[in-house]
């Protein structure tokens, strides 16, 4: 799995944001305020991330209504986690991944790791 292109994760972001099924003109709104893509541009990319599995989809009048299949916090932890798998040594990548948090995250981290353990 590789992350979203760029206008792949403006839709995605846009669905997420608005926590319900969405068509391809709710989400040309949204984009529109920091783009101007075509509708059929929008639609093509909707499309593409149903067939990828991304989103789903449900007929409602003559339009699609498309939702993410995943939350925003489940495709960051997909991503987390195939990062993790390519490094061979993953206590290093682990490692250097924990450098990187702060106290709050590392804290976080630490609560979930015990509530795990029990």
């Amino acid at each position: 799995m590789r992350g979203f292109g760029d206008l792949e994760a403006a839709i995605m972001t846009s669905l997420w944001s608005r926590g319900e099924p969405a068509t391809v003109r709710d989400v040309l709104q949204d984009l529109s305020e920091q783009r101007s893509p075509a509708y059929t541009t929008v639609m093509t990319v909707m499309t593409i991330l149903h067939r990828k599995g991304w989103l789903r989809r449900k007929m409602d009048g003559r339009a699609w209504r498309y939702a993410p299949v995943l939350t925003r916090e489940e495709y960051a932890a997909r991503l987390m986690r195939e990062a993790l798998d390519e490094g061979v040594d993953r206590a290093a990548v682990l490692a250097r991944f924990v450098e990187t948090v702060s106290e709050e995250e590392s804290e976080a981290l630490r609560r979930l790791v015990e509530g795990r353990e029990q």
